[in-house]
């Protein structure tokens, strides 16, 4: 019982909900991004490209052979640079984006943080210390 009362303390604490929120919501910016990639920017570079798909660059490493009675089929070995390239594009436009909103939410909290407060001043002496304070510099002067 005490275990599972201490993960309910766990789970519900501020800051587990809000990281939870922000994967969901970067789960779902993520694919935003993939989408503005696949279907907005690739496209005209495709076609700048000469229609050429970035997923299909690819560069065979070893071909494939085809199954026979006596031998069985071997698979091709490609390297798929293209899919390489288009996930860099995915990743810069991401981090831009991440970027750009951490720099609004700093400009935004620098903006709500309260002036620093004026260090307080020291208390003025009373009478009774400055008449202290002028009996003991003339006793040192009689010395």
């Amino acid at each position: 019982m005490a275990f599972l009362k201490e993960f309910k303390e766990f789970a519900l604490k501020g800051n587990v909900m809000d990281m939870a929120v922000g994967v969901i919501i970067g789960g779902a910016f993520g694919k935003i991004v993939t989408s503005l990639v696949n279907d907005i920017l690739m496209p005209p570079i495709a076609a700048v490209m000469g229609n050429t798909n970035f997923a299909d660059l690819t560069l065979v490493i070893k071909k494939g052979v085809e199954a026979t009675e006596t031998t069985p089929a071997v698979a091709e070995i490609v390297w798929k640079y293209g899919a390489f390239i288009q996930q860099c594009v995915d990743f810069a436009i991401l981090a831009f984006c991440v970027f750009m909103m951490v720099k609004a939410i700093n400009s935004l909290k620098k903006k709500e943080e309260p002036a620093p407060a004026p260090a307080p001043e020291e208390p003025k002496p009373t009478l009774d210390q400055e008449l202290l304070t002028e009996i003991r510099d003339l006793l040192k002067a009689k010395k």
